[in-house]
């Protein structure tokens, strides 16, 4: 680095702080920005372990900051992909009905999308969702032909050499562990080699998002807690099944999709996901290794004690019992998907599955918050919650946190 005072730092090099960066050397050209991350590469957590869906917007209530910012972030991502030419695809999704009782919340997911000014969307009756996509069965669904899928880590990696390239610093492989205000104005960003100086700070640091908010000075409410999902990828070398994504008629109480199928912009098709509270932040997988064990119980220590969380598990416990057998049983995550299409059932999977943890911001109460939440202790604005669609939306989300930045900043 070239020098230790910075005008802004960006913590977080997911997409999304990545898109903040941009956003604002797209304001202050002048500006000395740094990007510092934990890990050694960008687009390592949220960021890189999606579906690579583009939403389009069917299912965020109207007027939320989701809502307002997915239909306008989903069209400046496809701009994007075309500018810098990484490969996505517009290939539709279907929201299907298989009973009777799902047809109501699907004509409130209709509204929705209608109120949310989806493109294209349209109710589609049992033959159309055959015509759409033939192995699939339902008695009605929603089309949405402006879903898309794209890798969003090539996206961030293209991000970070657009700002590579302007003269953006990047300090990655150092994690951050406290932020402090000094008079000068100085934010201090303290991580195990020594700290960085800036006038300012945008935390964006998806999973950890709310320990560096306390240690700025903020409130512990709302805690992070990590639910991971796992996807299940039918092997290659089998007919197509799939022509875009089909999903189930949501639960409207939780804020998760339901297991769905999903074609990948690599060709391959993925099933799920789960979504299964979890004690590490970062536990993609089996049990981390013993250098890793005490940050693991840190992290299991902060979402066992907060009284969020065993009110969720109070309320969803039924919830949680199903997820559970999911996560255990192939077979029944499969029927879970042959439910509205049937082929899926005698299909191969492959061995392996690919798993992601979900930020998800609760508060004491219990209550899963439900929107993108941006707040600011004195010199620094921080992305409390951003869970999907927060990967379409980045570049019209990176917009309103620097509006909130700056007008923070006076």
């Amino acid at each position: 680095m070239r020098s230790d005072r910075y005008d802004v730092a960006v913590i977080g090099a997911g997409i999304v702080g990545l898109a903040v960066a941009r956003e604002i050397l797209a304001r202050r050209p002048a500006d000395r920005v740094i990007v510092i991350d934990k890990a050694s590469a960008v687009a390592q957590h949220q960021t890189g372990h999606n579906s690579g869906v583009i939403h389009a917007g069917v299912y965020y209530a109207p007027g939320s900051l989701k809502a307002q910012l997915c239909v306008e972030g989903a069209k400046l991502m496809y701009e994007f992909c075309e500018q810098h030419a990484i490969r996505f695809e517009r290939c539709g999704k279907l929201i299907v009905a298989v009973t009777a009782d799902e047809l109501r919340r699907l004509a409130d997911l209709e509204a929705r999308a209608q109120a949310n000014g989806v493109p294209g969307l349209r109710r589609v009756s049992a033959a159309e969702i055959v015509e759409i996509e033939p192995e699939c069965r339902g008695i009605a669904a929603l089309h949405s032909p402006a879903t898309g899928i794209v890798d969003f880590a090539a996206v961030a990696r293209a991000i970070e050499g657009e700002l590579r390239a302007q003269g953006v610093e990047f300090a990655l492989g150092r994690e951050i562990t406290g932020i402090r205000r000094e008079t000068g104005p100085a934010t201090v960003l303290v991580h195990f080699g020594g700290s960085i100086r800036a006038n300012s700070a945008i935390a964006c640091a998806g999973l950890w998002s709310d320990r560096l908010a306390v240690s700025a000075g903020a409130p512990a409410d709302p805690r992070i807690v990590p639910f991971r999902g796992a996807y299940l990828r039918l092997a290659n070398g089998q007919r197509p099944v799939v022509r875009g994504m089909i999903y189930p008629v949501p639960d409207p109480a939780l804020p998760f999709l339901g297991v769905h199928i999903t074609r990948h912009i690599d060709g391959g098709v993925l099933l799920g996901p789960t979504a299964l509270l979890v004690a590490a932040r970062d536990g993609y997988g089996p049990p981390a290794p013993r250098s890793a064990l005490r940050s693991a119980l840190r992290d299991a220590g902060e979402t066992l004690s907060w009284p969020g969380t065993w009110a969720i598990a109070r309320t969803f416990w039924r919830t949680g019992l199903t997820e559970l057998a999911l996560a255990s049983s192939r077979r029944l995550f499969v029927k879970k998907c042959a439910h509205y299409v049937p082929g899926i059932a005698g299909m191969r999977l492959e061995r392996g599955a690919a798993r992601g943890v979900r930020a998800q911001a609760v508060d004491r109460q219990g209550q899963l918050v439900d929107d993108f939440a941006i707040s600011q202790t004195p010199g620094i604005t921080h992305v409390r919650n951003a869970p999907s669609p927060a990967a379409t939306s980045s570049f019209a989300l990176a917009t309103r946190i620097v509006d909130r930045f700056e007008a923070a900043s006076g």
